[in-house]
């Protein structure tokens, strides 16, 4: 089931999309409670599908990916938080920071775990009921802070700095997923949940040990190889095989 979050008339809704329709529902919680009333995907505009009090995310949870930078596995997970000040949804502009403050802003194809039920200290063997479903993410990240500050708040954290979308996929097998980014149309990361290092179950597991997890929050769960800079005027797309398609353009914010 495809959870959405959209806007029509001004007015903030819940449904379920199936093909090119949306049905609404009573709300995003499962099971969804369906009203009956249908309308065109084209009559509404997608919002980012959960408004999560915190984004958890990973750094180098990809066994290529750490390969490809030449690192060590990690022992254990790489946290750290992006604001919610940062979500945008399909089809929002992501803004380049004004006043020369980033010389390279990059994108970050990711898988997210969206939150259903709140937890603290899950096992892994029932990580599966915390879950909501599953969307796309792209953890935009100002390259060149990141290294200046040698801590990672101030790159991930510009507003319309974490993309999410278009939808939650409530069902879904996350071992073997193609995650792809596509910047003006061409193939620029391109791996499988497969090469993860800790998994979904293991990732909301080693989590909420450290901080009580909410229905809402997201998780990102780390970027494949092949990161790379945008410009203002770039089109980049994140595509989870099994969700869809997050596409968001570049602006400059001067």
């Amino acid at each position: 089931m495809k959870i959405c979050r959209f806007l029509k008339e001004n007015k903030i809704g819940f449904g379920v999309v199936e093909d090119d329709r949306v049905e609404v529902i009573a709300g995003a919680e499962r099971p969804a409670e369906r009203t009956g009333e249908t309308m065109s995907l084209s009559e509404v505009r997608l919002l980012s599908p959960t408004v999560p009090g915190k984004v958890i995310a990973l750094g180098l949870n990809y066994r290529d990916h750490a390969r490809e930078m030449g690192m060590p596995i990690p022992e254990q997970p790489i946290m750290f938080l992006k604001p919610p000040s940062s979500i945008i949804g399909p089809g929002d502009n992501i803004v380049y920071p004004a006043g020369g403050i980033t010389a390279r802003v990059d994108y970050e194809a990711e898988l997210g775990i969206v939150i259903g039920k709140a937890g603290k200290a899950i096992p892994r063997e029932k990580a599966a009921e915390h879950v909501l479903g599953f969307t796309c993410v792209n953890d935009v990240t100002a390259r060149d802070l990141q290294a200046k500050d040698g801590q990672w708040t101030r790159a991930k954290s510009f507003d319309t700095f974490c993309p999410v979308g278009p939808w939650i996929e409530t069902e879904l097998e996350t071992s073997a997923l193609s995650v792809q980014a596509e910047l003006n149309g061409n193939v620029v990361q391109d791996s499988s949940t497969a090469e993860l290092i800790f998994d979904v179950h293991a990732t909301v597991e080693l989590i909420s040990k450290v901080m009580t997890l909410l229905p809402g929050d997201i998780i990102a769960t780390g970027t494949p190889p092949g990161v790379g800079p945008m410009e203002a005027g770039d089109k980049i797309r994140v595509i989870v095989h099994g969700i869809g398609a997050l596409e968001n353009k570049v602006v400059s914010g001067e």
